[in-house]
């Protein structure tokens, strides 16, 4: 009996806090996440779209810079140029494709509502480049998730007069932060410090930027007070915030469950959107967050073999 108990498994003190830090990691990742939506339709009051992703992407890269040459191993071209990649697909490509959206009138709540579509774009391209296919338990999850969503976002869209292309534009960008996603899993220099990476990535954004906002009337920063705010928070909250946490959170979890996670940023941005904007809230926002969280559940307890959730 007694020989019975000792060898019982248990799980032991070090992995249940390593669980504690993930989840505040991922609550972290949702908050900081959600404020990137808020801060884009902040900051295309006051300058053009391009203008402003090229600043964001530009003074976040110069701030690490220093950190990047100065910490940790030694950059290696063989290791940069798979970074580079990375930054045009996950910063350039996503930032643009929500930005451009909701710069062209598609309503936020819709753009947070399509791009958390993010795990099912994981899923439909982790075959080909994984050579993965999600479980039915965690496609049951993402669709509950989904629905979820749907729920709490649902009542706030309107479609309006806008171009009908221009819906496509987050869908697009979608698909593009999935391909960094699980290129960067798949890649042997994901082991590249976070604050490396994000330099390299912001840097090579931003010239891409560069090119869009000279074509859009310039490169020049504005000088105006609610242009420098609407820089600073995307600097400090969104990318310093969102993106390490998204990229810490990659390294010490699945790909399905960290974009799992991202299915609460939609009531989120709602939450945001109405401390700094004072828009209505609903009670449609608490049934759609407790959908989105037994999803988000679903698909967190749910694994292969041999793989880590």
């Amino acid at each position: 009996m007694s020989e019975a108990v000792a060898t019982a498994p248990c799980r032991p003190r070090s992995g249940i806090s390593a669980i504690v830090i993930l989840v505040i990691l991922e609550a972290a990742l949702v908050i900081s996440w959600s404020a990137g939506f808020v801060g884009i339709r902040f900051a295309i009051d006051h300058a053009p779209i391009f203008l402003i992703l090229l600043w964001r992407s530009l003074l976040s890269g110069l701030i690490l810079l220093p950190f990047a040459l100065a910490m940790g191993p030694a950059i290696r071209w063989k290791d940069a140029l798979p970074q580079m990649l990375f930054g045009a697909l996950a910063m350039s490509g996503y930032l643009a494709g929500f930005a451009l959206a909701i710069s062209h009138g598609v309503p936020t709540g819709l753009v947070a509502l399509i791009t958390d579509m993010l795990p099912l774009a994981v899923a439909i391209l982790s075959w080909p480049v994984l050579g993965q296919a999600l479980t039915a338990r965690q496609w049951l999850g993402s669709f509950i998730g989904l629905a979820g969503v749907l729920i709490a976002s649902g009542w706030s869209l309107d479609m309006g007069d806008v171009p009908l292309w221009a819906y496509g534009l987050p869908v697009l960008g979608t698909l593009s932060l999935a391909m960094a996603t699980l290129l960067q899993k798949r890649s042997p220099t994901s082991s590249m410090p976070v604050y490396q990476s994000l330099c390299i990535q912001c840097l090579s954004a931003s010239a891409i930027f560069a090119v869009f906002a000279w074509h859009e009337g310039g490169v020049l920063p504005v000088l105006d007070t609610g242009f420098i705010g609407g820089i600073l928070w995307p600097v400090f909250v969104a990318t310093f915030g969102a993106w390490s946490l998204y990229y810490i959170a990659l390294r010490k979890s699945s790909p399905a469950r960290v974009t799992a996670i991202l299915y609460l940023s939609p009531p989120v941005t709602m939450i945001w959107a109405w401390v700094m904007f004072g828009e209505p809230l609903s009670f449609a926002m608490a049934g759609g967050l407790v959908v989105s969280l037994l999803g988000i559940i679903i698909v967190a307890r749910s694994r292969k073999p041999g793989h880590a959730v």
